[in-house]
């Protein structure tokens, strides 16, 4: 018996893991995002695509999500400080009822542009098995990271890390 057989086994399953998508329809880090529609919850309902040309940070979150609620004020100060200018900020919520979306986003007094994604589309194309999710993608629609679990993301790690992925200066 090889003495490195079940070492051997842990990693080839969890390149499997890493390999695979988890949802129907996930684009993977290095695909490119599809096109869908997506319905305003702050904002006008616009086309995935009316965001391509600048660098963007997806955040997919719920009402319901004591993680997503946490991080949501750090998103609201990356936006405000950087969004738009180097790269835009939008959140998907998968929330049922829109109405709940709708007010947590007044409620928390959150600015950027916010969608709901209630019949999932959104949620498979970008992975969404866990929440909070948040996506880095680049000015032509290519997934560079997805990053799971709540962040600050002001920090200076956190704005590191955006500004090396996403080729910015921040």
């Amino acid at each position: 018996m090889n003495k490195y057989s079940p070492v051997f086994g842990i990693v080839l399953a969890m390149c499997g893991l890493f390999a695979h998508a988890r949802t129907p329809g996930e684009v993977v880090v290095g695909g490119a995002l599809r096109d869908v529609s997506m319905q305003g919850i702050s904002s006008p309902s616009r086309r995935l695509s009316d965001f391509r040309g600048k660098p963007l940070l997806i955040n997919v979150w719920a009402s319901w999500c004591g993680p997503c609620r946490q991080e949501m004020g750090s998103l609201e100060r990356l936006s405000l400080r950087f969004g738009g200018k180097q790269f835009n900020v939008i959140g998907i919520s998968t929330d049922d009822y829109r109405d709940r979306a709708r007010a947590f986003v007044k409620q928390s007094k959150i600015t950027f542009s916010n969608f709901i994604d209630h019949e999932l589309v959104l949620e498979n194309m970008l992975g969404a098995e866990h929440l909070p999710l948040t996506i880095l993608v680049d000015a032509d629609g290519r997934v560079l990271g997805k990053y799971f679990g709540a962040q600050e993301w002001d920090s200076p790690q956190s704005l590191a890390l955006i500004a090396r992925t996403l080729k910015v200066k921040l």
